[in-house]
């Protein structure tokens, strides 16, 4: 039974955070009561705090100090929804470690997983903050080859994703190889044939059925921008299994 829970909560661990596109700005006006202008200085902000309401449908808006009357935009509503329904992990305003200057600190410390933890305790995953800060990991990731750090993690699959979708797998592909990782490095592929159908390795695999190293081959061959060094690690792989295979 403690295995098997353990196994259920190791499960839950590595599920993959949402990979979602930025949510679309709020700039609705309501009401503009000019006679309201100059009566009071600051704003005031209305917050339906009915509980059985999902915080997405929840009725959220500002009264401006010139009598305007709008909805509430989405950093506004993040705030006032954690301050009348606390999230465990989350902030009302979101610590400096987020800011780009202070992310490199971070990364130099290798505590990107940490960061991305942290990221999705205090942001939607729609937020533009959510986005920016798994993009700036993910591309420092890729830019120091440190792929080690989120394998195993349930952030990998989001950086795959990433990657793949920009066309930046070079790398990743090269460490695969390297790692013996020929399943990892072929799925890699696949994936980059499902979201980029176009390109001429996908054809290529597609007519003439590819698998394995065949199909790193042409990936290599068509859309690589680094073939020197994939190619030399194809070789050394093919060597090392040549003679685990003599032995």
């Amino acid at each position: 039974k403690a295995t098997r829970k353990a196994i259920e909560e190791a499960k839950e661990k590595l599920i993959m955070p949402p990979v979602l596109k930025e949510r679309e700005p709020i700039d609705d006006v309501l009401a503009e009561d000019k006679f309201l202008e100059g009566t009071e200085t600051t704003k005031y902000v209305f917050t339906d705090l009915t509980y059985s309401i999902p915080h997405r449908e929840r009725f959220i808006v500002v009264r401006e100090p010139n009598g305007v009357l709008r909805k509430a935009t989405w950093e506004e509503r993040d705030r006032m929804i954690q301050i009348f329904f606390p999230k465990e992990g989350r902030r009302v305003i979101p610590p400096v470690v987020f800011k780009d200057e202070h992310l490199g600190t971070v990364f130099r410390q290798d505590r990107h997983e940490d960061i991305l933890n942290m990221c999705i305790a205090q942001f939607e995953p729609d937020s533009p903050d959510y986005i920016r800060v798994h993009h700036r990991t993910y591309d420092d990731i890729e830019k120091h080859a440190k792929y080690d750090l989120l394998r195993s993690t349930r952030h990998f699959g989001g950086m795959v994703w990433y990657l793949v979708n920009r066309k930046k797998t070079d790398g990743l592909l090269i460490d695969m190889i390297q790692r013996d990782l020929l399943d990892d490095a072929t799925s890699l592929i696949t994936l980059y044939h499902m979201l980029h159908p176009e390109c001429q390795s996908a054809k290529e695999a597609k007519q003439g059925k590819l698998q394995g190293v065949d199909l790193i081959k042409v990936f290599v061959k068509t859309e690589s921008q680094k073939e020197g060094y994939i190619q030399l690690a194809l070789q050394a792989y093919e060597e090392a299994m040549a003679t685990s295979t003599a032995s």
